[in-house]
């Protein structure tokens, strides 16, 4: 390999590790973002959820980095099929973090609703549990992405069962709260959303684990993935 030619594959080296870079970093702070929001709820701490809420850009700031960083790579260095996995895999990667930060904004956007209500029994303590188990889902997720570990990634993947379990269990709770007394209904429809927020948050960590399977293999997963959500399957929660 002549000189020229050895500049050039550093450098594209180099652009892959960059967008590999951004994506630990933004998936970094979207963890953050899902334990501080959920903290914020369990606390009735307001002043954390707004930060929360303002902490939301700089997710948005990176998602477009790595974005515009992958298209000028594409452009330019006409990767090979092996390296525009990586690359693809990127982008679907920082949009799907970008998602889980949007739902974490959204929790944060409630908890000072429902910090003017009254509080109902261990809410904010399980929707905090379910939360950190998503944390933990997206931490291996993102460590599986580093080390091309297709079976962890699986492993997140057939976690997400666990979450929509206990998601399944808050909506039944919540029911129950409402039928009971029915000045529990607004504050019960607000966690319900919350909750609901933190199950999507689950799935789009299973779709990073995907993206890492494919990276690692080259194919995505064949079987379904493991669903436990017998509620309404809306996005707009």
């Amino acid at each position: 390999m002549d000189r020229s030619n050895e500049h050039i594959v550093r450098a594209y080296d180099r652009s892959l590790e960059a967008l590999q870079a951004h994506i630990m970093k933004m998936g970094g702070l979207v963890e953050e973002a899902i334990l501080e929001a959920a903290e914020a709820l369990a606390l009735r701490d307001e002043e954390l959820a707004t930060l929360v809420r303002e902490k939301d850009a700089a997710i948005d700031g990176l998602e477009r980095m790595i974005m515009d960083e992958a298209a000028l790579t594409i452009a330019e260095r006409q990767p090979m099929a092996s390296d525009l996995r990586v690359i693809l895999a990127a982008m679907k990667i920082a949009s799907n973090l970008e998602r889980i930060g949007d739902y974490a904004k959204n929790i944060a956007k409630r908890t000072g609703v429902l910090a003017q209500m009254g509080s109902i029994e261990d809410a904010g303590n399980a929707t905090r549990r379910m939360a950190r188990m998503v944390a933990v889902m997206l931490k291996d997720a993102l460590d599986a992405f580093v080390q091309r570990d297709a079976e962890l990634a699986e492993d997140v993947r057939q976690r997400d069962l666990e979450v929509d379990q206990m998601y399944n269990s808050l909506f039944r709770n919540f029911l129950t709260y409402m039928m009971e007394d029915p000045r529990n209904i607004t504050a019960c429809m607000h966690l319900h959303f919350i909750a609901k927020n933190i199950e999507r948050m689950g799935d789009h960590v299973t779709a990073v684990a995907e993206q890492v399977i494919y990276l690692a293999t080259g194919t995505m997963p064949e079987e379904p993935r493991p669903k436990g959500d017998r509620t309404s399957r809306s996005e707009h929660v």
